[in-house]
């Protein structure tokens, strides 16, 4: 089975490498032109044409849509749509009809880990669709990941994922909250990460962010914007009014951005706190 990728941005470049190493990819497409890629192609339904499964890695719902309009004339049967940005579940409705109408096959396939675990593969699959759908991709996504959970259905992923960047984005404020509070009292970074280490407080995310908050380094693993788009999606669902963390995560996301911290990876949240 052949893949293509579209979208090479911070994750789905390095996806596509990978794929490429492997000899499973056929395309890749990015809408700010990459013509040195490997396997470059003019357009998404190029791509779409010549794989038999299409990623999609892109920012938000509406670029998802801006896809998925573009290639569905190069749809049809034998041909799977892997839907790996984060989107909310009533997005992902609209996507598998327009999908599944074409004949084609549609799996929404959100996903956890930055660039480091993608560099690494060690991405972590959330998966929504047919249990028999899954299997048969089971082996190309393991050429990216270190595991692909079957998780329910298309709404279901599409949820959990927005879930988990929550619970990530609370963490990062509280982080954020407790370094400086331990900062403004004079203590040393090299002191506070290492109580946090040994305290049932410490988490992967203290891990892979201690270096880069330590050393003021806001180079992107994953960016203010992206996750401030994430928080926003969840923010609009239902069931999701009386979600005080929720709120002020997004409203804390959106400061950063106005503060022109966008890019920078969401880490940069320490930096309202002065």
């Amino acid at each position: 089975m052949k893949i293509g990728v579209i979208g090479l941005g911070i994750i789905g470049g390095v996806w596509a490498r990978h794929y490429e190493n492997a000899g499973v990819l056929s395309g890749v497409w990015n809408r700010t032109p990459q013509a040195d890629f490997p396997l470059w192609q003019a357009s998404p339904e190029s791509v779409a044409s010549t794989a038999h499964a299409v990623q999609i890695v892109v920012a938000d719902p509406p670029a998802v849509r801006e896809v998925i309009e573009r290639i569905l004339p190069a749809l049809g049967p034998g041909k799977v749509v892997v839907q790996s940005s984060t989107i909310d579940p009533q997005s992902s409705d609209a996507f598998r009809a327009l999908v599944l109408a074409t004949g084609a096959r549609y799996l929404e396939a959100p996903f956890t880990g930055s660039k480091p675990a993608a560099e690494q593969r060690q991405s972590v699959f959330y998966l929504g669709g047919e249990a028999g759908l899954v299997a048969e991709l089971e082996s190309l996504l393991a050429l990216v990941s270190q595991a692909r959970l079957h998780v329910g259905d298309h709404r279901q992923a599409a949820t959990l994922k927005l879930a988990m960047n929550l619970n990530i984005a609370a963490q990062m404020q509280a982080l954020s909250e407790a370094l400086t509070l331990s900062r403004r009292a004079g203590l040393a970074d090299e002191v506070f990460f290492g109580a946090l280490a040994k305290n049932v407080g410490h988490s992967g995310l203290a891990r892979l962010k201690e270096p880069k908050l330590r050393a003021g380094d806001f180079a992107p693993q994953f960016s203010v914007k992206h996750m401030l788009k994430d928080m926003r999606l969840a923010s609009r669902m239902n069931g999701c009014e009386d979600f005080p963390v929720l709120y002020t995560v997004r409203d804390r996301l959106a400061a950063a951005e106005r503060a022109g911290w966008g890019d920078e990876d969401f880490s940069a949240l320490v930096k309202l706190l002065g």
